[in-house]
C-alpha cells in the first residue's frame, strides 16, 4: 500500500479567499473521466432533512433579487426595489435560492448583501456529470427594515472554470413577502435599524434600548482553517498546524472590551474530510445556510447611545497570528424606544474568566492530542426609558473537548470532538437560557488496495426555554444529525474508484409554540445509498 498523508488530501489547494477546495480529484483525471460506475452520471438532487419555512395564508408577491452565472470571481450587482402591492405590513419574508450546476466542481462559499447587510451565506453541492438542482429557504424576517427601501444588491459564489472544472453555478435568488391581514399579525419582533459592520465605528441611534450583533463566521478558502478542529500545535507531526491547537473562539468587542464569546459552528462542507462521496446528496448540517452566530449587547446601550461612533470589532481567538482563513462579517440589529429621544443607562458588571486552552501532544505509534477550552462572560447594563428602568444581563459560558488520533503517514486520521456553548438572558423577571451542544465523531483511513474509507457522524443541538418567576413560559428542542460511511479507491481515474457510500440525516425539533403543526413536532429522515434517496420519511 502506497504511504499517503490523509490530512495532505484534506487540506486541499489554496485560492483566492471565498473558494472552498476539499477532496481533490486523482491527478489523472481527465475532463472527460466518467464517475464511478456505483454512482452514476445522475445522482439525486440535494436535500436536506430540514423542514421548509413555513408559509403564513396570506397574498404574497415575489421579488427577483439575483440572476447570475457563476464561472469566476466578478461579483453579480443588481438593485433592489420593494414590491409595491404588498405594502410595507409584512408577516413574514422568505428568500429562497434555486441553483443548477453540472459537468465536474468543487464546492464553493458564497453571500448575498443587501445594502451592505449580509442576508444569506451559504455554500454549493458538488455537480454530477449530468447536473443537480437544489434550493434553500431561509426566513429573512428580521432584515424588514433593510428590505423597505430600494437598496443595492451584491452576490459572490467565486468559481474556477476551466478545461477540467466545467461546472459553472447558475443561481436565482428570489424574496417572496407575506402580507398581514385578518389573523395574521405582522411580524413581531423585528429590528427598527438593522446596520452593517464596518471599519468606521457604530453609531447607535441616541434612542436605542436593545442591541444584537450576528456574525456569518466561517473557516474556509482552502488550507489549514478550513479544518481548525483537526490543527495541532506546532510541536506535534502532523500536517496543519496552528500554534495553540485546535481551540477556537468568536469573540465582539465594543470599545477593546470583550462584549460576546462564542463557540463557532464546525460546519463541514460538501467535499469534507477527503470524501465527497458523503456529501452528494445530503450535505452536513448548516452547510447550504450558515446560520449567523448571535450576541446580546443591549448591557452596552447605554455607553453605545451617547452619540459617538463606537469601535465593534470580531476576532477568532486560536488563529495563529498573520494566518487568514477565516470571514466574519457582521450585522448590528437595533430596537429603538419610540417614547424617548435619548435613552440613558450604563454597563454595570462585567466580568470574564481566563479563557482555558490546553493541548496535550502523547507521542507513540499512535499519536494523540487532547484539548480542553473554555471561557465565561456576564455582562450587565441598565436602561431608562421610557417604560420604566429595564436591567439586562447576559452569562455565557463555553466549552470544549476534543481528541485527536493519528499514526503515521496521518492514517488512520481520527476526531471526537464535542463544544457547548451555554447562554442565559434575563430582562427584568425574564430569563432565556439556550443550550447549544456540536459534536463531530470521525475517522478517516486508506486500507488494502488504496481503499480510503471515511465514518462520520456530526450533531447540531440546541435546547431553549423561557422562563419568569420560575414558571416556564415556551420551550424549544433541536436535534440534527448526520452520519455517512463511504469508501472509494485512491490515485485512479474516477471510473476505477468503485466508490461506495451512505448516509443518514435526521433533524427533530419540538416545541410549545406550534411552529411546526399543532402538536409542536417536526421530525423527518432521509437516507442515500450511492447516491439514490432510499428513504425520506416524516414522523410526525
Amino acid at each position: 500500500m502506497r504511504q499517503q498523508k490523509i490530512m495532505s488530501m484534506i487540506g486541499g489547494l489554496v485560492l483566492a479567499a471565498g473558494a472552498l477546495f476539499t477532496a481533490h480529484p486523482a491527478a489523472a483525471d481527465a475532463p472527460a473521466d466518467p464517475p464511478p460506475a456505483e454512482f452514476g452520471s445522475d445522482w439525486n438532487d440535494p436535500l436536506t432533512a430540514a423542514p421548509p419555512v413555513a408559509q403564513p395564508p396570506t397574498r404574497s408577491c415575489d421579488v427577483l433579487l439575483a440572476a447570475a452565472r457563476f464561472r469566476d470571481f466578478t461579483p453579480y450587482k443588481g438593485s433592489y426595489v420593494p414590491p409595491k402591492e404588498c405594502g410595507t405590513r409584512w408577516s413574514k419574508v422568505v428568500l429562497r435560492l434555486e441553483g443548477a450546476v453540472k459537468g465536474r466542481q468543487y464546492d464553493r462559499l458564497g453571500h448575498l448583501a443587501v445594502g451592505g447587510v449580509e442576508i444569506l451565506r451559504t455554500s454549493t453541492p458538488q455537480p454530477s456529470p449530468d447536473g443537480i438542482e437544489w434550493t434553500v429557504e431561509k426566513d429573512v424576517t428580521r432584515y424588514r427594515d433593510t428590505l423597505a427601501r430600494p437598496q443595492p444588491v451584491e452576490m459572490l459564489i467565486g468559481n474556477v472554470v476551466n478545461e477540467t472544472y466545467t461546472g459553472v453555478i447558475d443561481v436565482r435568488v428570489t424574496l417572496t413577502f407575506y402580507t398581514a391581514g385578518g389573523t395574521v399579525k405582522p411580524a413581531p419582533g423585528t429590528p427598527d435599524r438593522v446596520l452593517p459592520l464596518d471599519s468606521t465605528g457604530l453609531t447607535t441611534p441616541r434612542n436605542t434600548e436593545r442591541v444584537l450583533a450576528e456574525v456569518y463566521a466561517t473557516g474556509s478558502g482552502g488550507g489549514c482553517e478550513e479544518y481548525w478542529y483537526l490543527t495541532v500545535p506546532d510541536a506535534a507531526p502532523y500536517s496543519c498546524k496552528a500554534t495553540d491547537g485546535p481551540y477556537r473562539e468568536v469573540r465582539i468587542s465594543v470599545d477593546g472590551r470583550t462584549a460576546g464569546i462564542a463557540a463557532p459552528f464546525p460546519t463541514v462542507w460538501t467535499g469534507g474530510w477527503s470524501n465527497p462521496f458523503l456529501w452528494y446528496v445530503t450535505p452536513g448540517p448548516r452547510a447550504f445556510d450558515i446560520q449567523p452566530i448571535v450576541y446580546d449587547l443591549t448591557p452596552f446601550a447605554g455607553l453605545l447611545n451617547d452619540g459617538r461612533a463606537h469601535r465593534v470589532e470580531v476576532s477568532v481567538a486560536g488563529v495563529p497570528a498573520g494566518q487568514t482563513g477565516w470571514s466574519t462579517p457582521a450585522n448590528i440589529l437595533l430596537w429603538q424606544d419610540e417614547g424617548r429621544a435619548v435613552v440613558t443607562g450604563g454597563l454595570d458588571r462585567h466580568e470574564e474568566s481566563t479563557p482555558l486552552n490546553s493541548s496535550v501532544h502523547t507521542p507513540g505509534s499512535e499519536h494523540r492530542l487532547d484539548t480542553e477550552g473554555g471561557h465565561a462572560l456576564t455582562v450587565a447594563g441598565h436602561l431608562d426609558t421610557s417604560h420604566g428602568r429595564v436591567d439586562t444581563t447576559v452569562t455565557r459560558t463555553l466549552a470544549h473537548t476534543s481528541t485527536h488520533r493519528w499514526a503515521e503517514g496521518e492514517n488512520p486520521d481520527a476526531l471526537t470532538a464535542r463544544w457547548t456553548d451555554d447562554e442565559t438572558v434575563t430582562v427584568g423577571r425574564t430569563s432565556t437560557r439556550t443550550h447549544r451542544a456540536y459534536t463531530m465523531d470521525g475517522e478517516t483511513t486508506i486500507g488494502a488496495g488504496d481503499r480510503l474509507r471515511t465514518v462520520l457522524a456530526l450533531g447540531d443541538r440546541a435546547r431553549t426555554e423561557v422562563v419568569r418567576g420560575g414558571k416556564r413560559l415556551s420551550w424549544s428542542h433541536l436535534d440534527h444529525s448526520y452520519a455517512g460511511d463511504a469508501t472509494y479507491t485512491t490515485g485512479v481515474p474516477r471510473d476505477q474508484r468503485h466508490a461506495v457510500g451512505t448516509t443518514s440525516d435526521r433533524y427533530r425539533v419540538h416545541g410549545s409554540d406550534g411552529s411546526y403543526g399543532s402538536d409542536g413536532c417536526y421530525d423527518r429522515g432521509v437516507k442515500t445509498e450511492q447516491g439514490a434517496v432510499t428513504e425520506d420519511r416524516l414522523r410526525c
